[in-house]
């Protein structure tokens, strides 16, 4: 239940789909005669656009986030183990088209891949399951397990955990995984902005896991101000630094991570 309610609040809490509502709040104020709170909600919905739109707010949030974990140093001999976590595939068009067509979070599995190579007694988890509404599509482990054999890396070093949906379910699947196969201190593969929220799951159940951000964002140094040249990119990095955010908030508050922002 908790999965379906986060996702159905993301639908309307990001930015773009939140200006929206102010706007249709706005709208039907007006059709009421409620003055004031027709303008208060369209000057709060211009706000979001503008700040979302034209403004570095999303670049700043964002790097924020990936600059709180560095790559932690390697293990002597190299990890036993690497794990990454779903969401580097689109896993709609796959379901449709075949292959291992990438999202833009796709270096978390390159990363991965390179790795693998570089330690080749490294055993390699995926976590990652259909995180749609619908379940209707191939999750990221299963369209691993093509990726990697398509690269020459065996199909015995893998292992696959299908059923997660979000991050708190690739934590809580993954434990039970590394326990069966007698793994620890493993490698920790995912995007630098979504490493906060996942090493304070880990931590939470107990796993030690070591830091191995990829897919970054942003350039670091990135200030706020106006930037009227890249509204596309500016609301894209708006909306993954609002997500992230808010679902750092959501563990603290229920009780699933000891810090609001783990470091």
């Amino acid at each position: 239940m908790t999965f379906y309610i986060s996702k159905i609040f993301w639908l309307v809490a990001q930015p773009l789909s939140l200006a929206l509502l102010l706007l249709v709040i706005g709208l039907f104020a007006g059709l009421l005669k409620w003055t004031r709170s027709r303008t208060w909600a369209n000057v709060a919905a211009a706000l979001v656009l503008v700040v979302t739109l034209f403004t570095s707010t999303g670049a700043v949030l964002l790097q924020q986030l990936e600059n709180r974990f560095a790559r932690a140093d390697l293990p002597s001999g190299g990890p036993s183990c690497i794990i990454t976590l779903g969401g580097g595939f689109e896993s709609e068009v796959v379901t449709a088209r075949g292959g291992f067509e990438m999202t833009q979070a796709g270096d978390r599995f390159v990363e991965t891949l390179r790795l693998a190579r570089d330690f080749p007694a490294a055993r390699i988890l995926v976590s990652g399951g259909d995180g749609s509404l619908s379940g209707a599509y191939e999750g990221d482990a299963v369209i691993a397990e093509r990726f990697f054999s398509a690269f020459g890396i065996p199909a015995d070093r893998l292992i696959r955990e299908t059923e997660s949906r979000d991050t708190f379910e690739n934590a809580a699947n993954t434990e039970t995984l590394l326990a069966s196969n007698g793994l620890e201190n493993c490698l920790l593969v995912t995007s630098a902005f979504h490493m906060p929220r996942s090493m304070g799951l880990f931590r939470e159940l107990g796993l030690t896991v070591l830091p191995w951000p990829t897919d970054y964002r942003t350039t670091g140094k990135a200030s706020l101000g106006l930037d009227f040249t890249q509204p596309s990119v500016n609301t894209q990095l708006m909306t993954t630094a609002v997500r992230e955010w808010t679902g750092l908030l959501f563990n603290y508050l229920a009780g699933r991570t000891q810090a609001f922002f783990p470091q």
